[in-house]
């Protein structure tokens, strides 16, 4: 299962009222090949999950993703940071033996 903290659900609420998501209400989360540490992490909006996509909901947000990335990303927590020391969204995967220093890729 793959977790989502309540200050990252507002977050991907309030980006799905924007004008250019519209008719779109998931939230796609899925591992791709590359980054500096190996793997990295992608996040797109979808009108309608996949046959083949495992959903999860919490805090309101629809989630999907197949299930080659699930495999990298059960028990993650998708939380998001507004302070001063890094803005966005963070992966919190207890599956990365490590991570880059931006945090958007990482190695099993």
């Amino acid at each position: 299962m793959i977790q989502v903290s309540p200050k990252a659900a507002d977050k991907v609420r309030n980006l799905l009222q924007e004008p250019e998501q519209a008719g779109k209400s998931y939230l796609r989360i899925s591992v791709l090949s590359g980054g500096c540490s190996g793997l990295s992490y992608r996040m797109d909006f979808e009108a309608e999950p996949l046959p083949e996509d495992q959903r999860f909901e919490e805090h309101g947000v629809r989630l999907l993703c197949d299930k080659k990335s699930l495999v990298y990303l059960i028990g993650t927590e998708l939380d998001f940071s507004d302070g001063l020391n890094g803005k966005g969204f963070h992966f919190n995967n207890p599956n990365a033996a490590r991570s880059c220093a931006c945090g958007e890729s990482f190695s099993l």
